[in-house]
């Protein structure tokens, strides 16, 4: 007798799942790649795991414990004494929205290592109260700022062909944290951009962690032909949905050739600093007034992750659909990481929140986006790879392998 067909892998997944042996990702993970390339077509490449079982995020953190961050915060200091000016002009840029990362990293190198940032906002696409408020406090608490509020029938169309074409509802968003600062630090003649945390802390390949600076591919380009927003080509959302190249300028990254005249440089705080979410969380409340949700974020169990914009847990909730892993499995993991909770105390909390619907700001986010629910139910769906769901006996959706060793192929 033939062994039955596998189901097939959408995104270029791996076939066969497994998990982290010492945190609760899988290998179905996708690597931070150039946003700005998506399509429908594009393949991931995905969180790798050794012989052992062990993530290279996990390894990343080991990593961690045996860095002599001394060192690191005197090549931070030879750093910024190279980009300090004595004019009062600003000497470095740091992109945020308010949350507890940009916060610190403002507040950081102000009044720490007595630089003059310049902070710069692309606002989230629909604030929460505490979010503006946080965002408030944050300027509040001594920082000139930028906010960029863009062409919002541009925004809405974007962002609901984000979610027709790639169940990717946080693209715009994501667009425009990345490439808005190295634009606003060449009009200001600024030459030293910031960010938290490099990627290879979350399971991007570590060598990626070996320095501080960002690779430019993710935030510039060379041909406009290349670039694809929401899963279209920009010919085709000219041709197609009457759209200006005018009005698509916002979200691009700067022309290489653009980028070559400046010096700007755009480094992660966190090669130099030792960045754990936590402590981050912790300064932002002490320094800064930022105040975690009065509720449990939906689809996990923090408050105060990514709580700026009502749209962020739809984000979470879309990559639970498409690979498996929704915010418990993220948020666990890098707790387990930072030995604040164990695998079994990950695997618990994994196992209740992870994949929970975000009906909080639901209505609200298909009001905005002129979108039937039923519809949006449909396009999840429709990009529920078939390797990783069935349906149970009841005829409901349900992942074939989780942490916990009780799904549909366990």
């Amino acid at each position: 007798m033939s062994k039955s067909k596998k189901p097939e892998a959408f995104y270029g997944l791996p076939e066969n799942v497994k998990f982290c042996s010492k945190c609760v990702i899988s290998n179905q993970r996708p690597n931070s790649t150039i946003e700005f390339n998506h399509t429908k077509e594009s393949k991931k490449s995905t969180i790798y795991l050794d012989e052992n079982g062990v993530c290279d995020a996990c390894k990343a953190a080991e990593i961690k414990n045996t860095i002599d961050w001394g060192m690191r915060e005197e090549e931070l200091i030879k750093l910024l004494d190279k980009h300090r000016k004595n004019d009062g002009s600003y000497d470095c840029l740091v992109p945020g929205s308010g949350g507890k990362d940009s916060a610190y990293q403002a507040h950081i190198l102000k009044y720490k290592y007595n630089m003059n940032p310049l902070t710069v906002t692309w606002p989230p696409i629909l604030y929460t109260d505490y979010g503006l408020k946080n965002w408030r406090n944050w300027i509040d608490s001594g920082f000139d700022n930028i906010s960029f509020y863009r062409n919002g029938k541009v925004m809405k169309l974007l962002t609901k062909l984000s979610i027709e074409n790639l169940l990717h509802p946080f693209q715009t968003f994501i667009l425009g944290q990345k490439n808005l600062a190295p634009k606003i630090a060449a009009n200001y003649g600024i030459d030293l951009i910031f960010y938290g945390e490099n990627e290879a802390e979350y399971g991007n390949p570590i060598a990626d962690n070996l320095n501080s600076l960002r690779e430019k591919s993710f935030f510039s380009y060379e041909n406009l032909d290349e670039i694809y927003l929401s899963g279209i080509s920009i010919k085709e959302l000219m041709e197609n949905y009457d759209i200006s190249l005018r009005d698509l300028k916002t979200y691009l990254p700067p022309k290489l050739e653009d980028l070559k005249k400046t010096n700007i440089e755009v480094h992660y705080l966190g090669y130099y600093l030792k960045w754990t979410p936590q402590e981050a969380y912790y300064y932002a409340v002490e320094n800064t007034g930022f105040k975690a949700r009065p509720h449990r974020t939906q689809g996990t169990y923090s408050k105060y992750s990514g709580i700026d914009d009502k749209i962020d847990d739809f984000h979470f909730y879309t990559t639970f659909i498409k690979f498996g892993i929704g915010r418990a499995t993220y948020d666990a993991s890098q707790e387990i990481r930072n030995k604040h909770i164990t695998r079994e105390e990950g695997v618990a909390l994994v196992n209740r929140f992870d994949g929970e619907f975000p009906d909080r700001y639901f209505n609200d986010v298909m009001q905005y986006l002129d979108m039937d629910p039923d519809y949006f139910h449909d396009l999840c769906d429709k990009f529920r790879s078939p390797h990783l769901w069935g349906k149970d006996s009841n005829g409901k959706w349900k992942l074939r392998f989780n942490v916990s060793g009780t799904g549909l192929d366990q």
